[in-house]
């Protein structure tokens, strides 16, 4: 019972799920444009699909064992694809003049990643449960959604320890580097 409600919760804090429902909340909340929001939602949803075609044809080349990208050098790799594609995403968006807060959040995002792929050394930082509070702190100011994600972020960094994907320490990092992250948002926009 305690190992399936762990992969539950670490399945719906995936951040291909979180990040599009925290953005689309917090445009709502932001009485964004109808336009506006549905780039803001399609670029999170660009980001999934296209990370996924990538885990795919690594798998399918059979360069990697997994699409979860357990292994070190796997990791690693997914980790420089999403600096980049995040990066360039943010580039993309900032040049068809789309709003700073989109451009912004995708920038941190790659950020996240790259302090990650740094501390990879030291620690196998918990993408998840970085990515699972910044989506706490991106749907704000949607006070009910941003209170649930948090619940769930908890949840999530619970999930990654008891299914031995993370420690404590690696949680914890993931935690620090997402509310970081999710504090520069809303003092840079």
């Amino acid at each position: 019972m305690r190992l399936h409600a762990a992969r539950t919760l670490s399945i719906l804090g995936h951040p291909a799920l979180l990040m599009p429902l925290a953005v689309a909340a917090s445009a709502s909340a932001r009485a964004a444009s109808a336009a506006q929001t549905r780039n803001a939602v399609l670029a999170c949803v660009v980001v999934a699909v296209v990370t996924l075609a990538f885990s795919v044809y690594k798998v399918r080349r059979r360069q990697w064992a997994h699409v979860d990208a357990s292994q070190v050098a796997e990791r690693k790799q997914l980790n420089v694809f999403l600096v980049a594609l995040l990066w360039g995403l943010a580039a993309a968006l900032h040049w068809l003049g789309q709003p700073g807060a989109l451009v912004v959040g995708l920038g941190l995002s790659g950020v996240i990643v790259l302090l990650a792929l740094a501390a990879r050394g030291w620690l196998k930082t918990s993408l998840h449960a970085a990515f699972a509070v910044y989506a706490a702190g991106v749907a704000w100011p949607a006070l009910a959604v941003s209170v649930v994600m948090a619940v769930l972020a908890i949840g999530v960094a619970w999930s990654r320890v008891v299914l031995q994907r993370h420690t404590q320490a690696e949680v914890a990092l993931g935690a620090v580097l997402g509310a970081g992250a999710a504090g520069a948002l809303h003092w840079l926009v």
